[in-house]
């Protein structure tokens, strides 16, 4: 049972964060002067990555870190 609760916490979390990463991509990528169109899948990818990473950092930095710990989130 808890274990059913914790797999759905940690995909809601992992899409929710994915979601946000790739808002924050297309800004980054706006600011930028270039369009999505203009970089290949790899290149997208890879700064899909870099903000989600950034936003995990932010997550762990803050008292949330203290919560997914216990349900098992990383």
């Amino acid at each position: 049972m808890f274990a059913g609760f914790k797999e759905r916490v940690i995909h809601q979390y992992a899409s929710v964060i994915r979601e946000r990463a790739i808002g924050r991509a297309k800004a980054r990528i706006a600011l930028s002067g270039r369009r999505p169109a203009e970089l290949s899948e790899d290149e997208l990818e890879v700064i899909v990555k870099e903000e989600e990473d950034t936003i995990k950092r932010r997550i762990y930095g803050s008292g949330i870190a203290a919560i997914m710990v216990v349900l098992g989130v990383n």
